[in-house]
Order: structure tokens, then C-alpha cells, then sequence
């Protein structure tokens, strides 16, 4: 099997994170809208009550924010790590709270889907966003601004 050259293999590297950045953000834009706009933030506070999860009110307003604001950032590849925490904490107390007791298969409720997000943000968080990304950009520039000043 022959072996990319570094600089093709850091292209194809960047391009799938880019891609992942921007899979894994739609999915979480889509779900904070439905929240926020779809369903309105008191019917989703309500669900969440009755459903048991604990300050219903704060985690709808928290679930919605999270999912549409780090989402649209993890799009962008922008505050990349924080966006990821963020979204893996939110991930995190649905598994916790919500679809823990009802098994792994998402057709019955259960956790699959929310841990495949929950991680997926967590790697990015991780990783990093790659090149092709808002972060990239600022990382870039600063650094490039330390070292003409110096």
C-alpha cells in the first residue's frame, strides 16, 4: 500500500474534518432550532420536566443555546474546543437524564445517538478543527502579529 505524501496527507486530513465540522454542526443546529423555534422553549422545558430532568427550564434554555450556537460554531470551526466541551456536556446530561434507562437502540428511546454526537463533538474538541476553519484563521494571524512585533 503506498503512503500519501505529509502534505496531501494533512490536505485529506483537514478536508475530513472539515467535513465532520460541518456534518456534526448541522445535526446540532437543526435539533437547538427545533427547540428554540419548532417546538418554542416552554413546550421543550416542559417536555424535559416530564421527563425528570432536573432545572427543566434552565436545560431547555441551556439544550437549545448549546445545540444551535456551538453547532453554527463548530460549522464555522470557530472556538472549536469550546463549542465541542460545550456540546458534549449537553450530550452528556441527555444520555444522563433522558435515554440511559431506555437501552442503546434510538427506535426505543435509548442512548446511541446521543453518544455518537456527544463523542464526536468531544473528538473535535480534542483534535481541533483543522485547517480549513475560522480558528485556524485567528491562530494564524496572532501568531503572525507576535512575530512582526518582536
Amino acid at each position: 500500500m503506498s503512503r500519501l505524501p505529509s502534505g496531501a496527507t494533512r490536505h485529506a486530513r483537514d478536508l475530513v474534518l472539515l467535513i465532520a465540522r460541518v456534518g456534526l454542526g448541522v445535526v446540532f443546529v437543526a435539533h437547538g432550532w427545533q427547540k428554540f423555534r419548532t417546538n418554542g422553549l416552554a413546550a421543550t422545558a416542559s417536555g424535559f420536566e416530564q421527563m425528570g430532568v432536573p432545572a427543566p427550564t434552565l436545560s431547555a434554555y441551556y439544550a437549545a443555546g448549546a445545540e444551535l450556537i456551538a453547532g453554527a460554531a463548530l460549522i464555522l470551526g470557530f472556538l472549536t474546543t469550546v463549542a465541542g466541551v460545550l456540546l458534549a456536556l449537553d450530550m452528556a446530561g441527555a444520555f444522563l437524564f433522558v435515554h440511559l434507562s431506555n437501552g442503546v437502540f434510538v427506535a426505543e428511546g435509548g442512548w446511541e445517538l446521543v453518544v455518537v454526537l456527544g463523542l464526536a463533538a468531544l473528538t473535535l474538541a480534542a483534535v481541533g478543527p483543522g485547517r480549513y476553519s475560522i480558528d485556524r484563521i485567528l491562530v494564524r494571524s496572532t501568531a503572525d502579529r507576535a512575530t512582526l512585533s518582536v
